[in-house]
């Protein structure tokens, strides 16, 4: 297995910030809000006795109308993912948190374009201190922050932290790769048609992920069993659990 490299836990360049608005992200985007719909609707079938619907939108938006929906994305970066969910359902407030200004700020041009400013809020906040209230979000998402902090333990506590009892965790990032021959792999693949800074930005990611074994003992460190954490794709792993009531 590869050691892990840190990259800077802030990409708060407006070079670095404009070359990962560039990449597509669609895809992964789209990937991240079918997987968390799907979750969600699993979640909704126990509490029915598997007599839930089959459509996970009309679910979610059904808890909306039951009680206020409030999501917190942490690590939004340009706010694609927050985007897409809006799209999708109908949640009625998120709350997208990111250190960088740079993402931030193209982050709100992004929301303007999608005329979702009455449903989508970002701040810049540092996701290992929240200034929100324990218990305060029904739903508490992250995609590809992980590998940025050196110690990640304490933003998965501090998300635990903030997320009601029965709401749902969903974080998702990249899957160390086991030898340098995979890295070129994963970034010839995925990467084919960025240019060279973006590519090194892949590359330096991956580098900078955990490996399955590493996120699963962080994820037992902070109560969860460490069996919600499972490798989603050759180069993902994702963390899904509810909190205890």
């Amino acid at each position: 297995m590869l050691s892990r490299v840190l990259e800077p836990e802030v990409m708060d360049s407006p070079g670095e910030a404009l070359a990962y608005d560039a990449m597509d992200h669609s895809e992964v985007n789209r990937r991240f809000v079918d997987d968390l719909l799907a979750v969600c609707s699993e979640l909704e079938g126990d509490e029915t006795a598997h007599g839930a619907s089959n459509n996970d939108s009309a679910e979610i938006d059904e808890a909306a109308e039951r009680s206020p929906l409030d999501v917190l994305d942490i690590g939004t970066g340009t706010a694609l993912i927050p985007i897409e969910l809006c799209r999708r359902v109908a949640i009625p407030r998120v709350t997208a948190i990111d250190l960088a200004t740079s993402m931030l700020h193209l982050a709100r041009g992004n929301i303007e374009v999608a005329n979702l400013r009455d449903r989508i809020r970002v701040d810049r906040i540092d996701a290992k201190q929240l200034p929100y209230a324990d218990g305060q979000f029904a739903l508490v998402i992250s995609n590809s922050i992980v590998h940025h902090i050196p110690d990640p333990a304490p933003v998965l506590g501090e998300a635990l932290r903030v997320l009601a009892p029965g709401g749902l965790l969903f974080v998702r990032d990249l899957l160390r790769p086991e030898d340098d021959a995979t890295v070129d792999h994963l970034v010839a693949t995925y990467a084919a048609g960025a240019d060279e800074r973006q590519r090194r930005l892949f590359d330096d990611s991956l580098r900078a992920a955990l490996s399955l074994d590493e996120i699963r003992k962080l994820a037992e460190g902070i109560g969860l069993d460490p069996e919600c954490v499972l490798a989603t794709s050759d180069r993902h792993w994702t963390l899904a659990a509810r909190k205890q009531q």
